[in-house]
Order: structure tokens, then sequence, then C-alpha cells
């Protein structure tokens, strides 16, 4: 039997959010059939809108010096402030986001080499935590803390 295939291109309003998009195809003939009731489909599949997030960041303090192994001392250093943005370009809302960020804050033998002071937060909740059990922290090695990009 013949058959003919095509494709369906749907485009959806930002102002009204579906859950589902219903079509239904129906085929015609002037031929008389045995089993006209074969010639409709229904069909009916569920939407889902893609997101369309822009994550960036920016910090008041870009080069920081880092001391010869040894010679480490146990004040603080400079203070500096990163702020992180997650927007939403698109025109769909977007609900439950989690952003995870991991801090490198160990240098060689363990060492701190930072730590959180204060953190704040615009319409997000922010949780601080320590590693979970079972997650390897890494330090950084001293080779690459004396590591200077010209």
């Amino acid at each position: 039997p013949p058959q003919v295939s095509f494709t369906l291109e749907l485009e959806f309003s930002c102002s009204v959010l579906l859950d589902r998009a219903e079509v239904t195809l129906q085929a015609t003939s002037d031929s008389t059939e045995a089993t006209p009731q074969d010639n409709v489909v229904k069909l009916s599949v569920p939407i889902r809108y893609e997101p369309s997030l822009f994550l960036s960041s920016n910090t008041n303090l870009h080069r920081y010096e880092v001391h010869p192994l040894g010679t480490f001392t146990h004040s603080s250093g400079p203070e500096f402030t990163t702020t992180v943005k997650v927007q939403n370009l698109g025109c769909y809302p977007i609900q439950n986001v989690t952003l995870h960020m991991a801090l490198p804050a160990l240098g060689h033998h363990q060492a701190t080499i930072l730590s959180v002071t204060h953190v704040l937060a615009e319409n997000a909740t922010c949780v601080l935590q320590p590693p979970s059990v079972g997650t390897q922290v890494v330090p950084v090695p001293p080779e690459d803390l004396l590591h200077v990009d010209r």
C-alpha cells in the first residue's frame, strides 16, 4: 500500500503555556474503502519548553599573589567579592533551578587558600556546606600555585 511521510512543525506562544499538543489527522479518498474507520488518528504528545538560561560571573579582584612554598603567613589575604548571576533570557518561566559551585579552597599540605566570609542572595536560597562524605577534595599542587599567566 502507498505511504506518505511528513513532518509537522508547531510554534507555540509565550503567552499561553500548554502541557500537551493534540493533533487529529484524517485521510480521505474518493474510493470506496472496506475499513474507513482507520483513516483517522489522534495524537497527543507532552510539551516540554526549552529553557534559555544565561550564567555570568564578575569579581572585583582579578589577580591574586601567592607567595612561594614555606612563606605563607597566617593572616587573611585581601577580600574579594564574586557575583554570580543566573538570568532567564527566554519567555517561559523556569522553576527549581539549582546551581552547584565548587570553590578551590585547599592548597599544599591542606593549607586553606580560600574561605567564604559571607553570602548575599537575591531571589535565591544559598546553602554553604562542606564537601559531603565520600567526595574527594583534591588540593591544588604547589606548582600550580606558583604559575602565573603573563
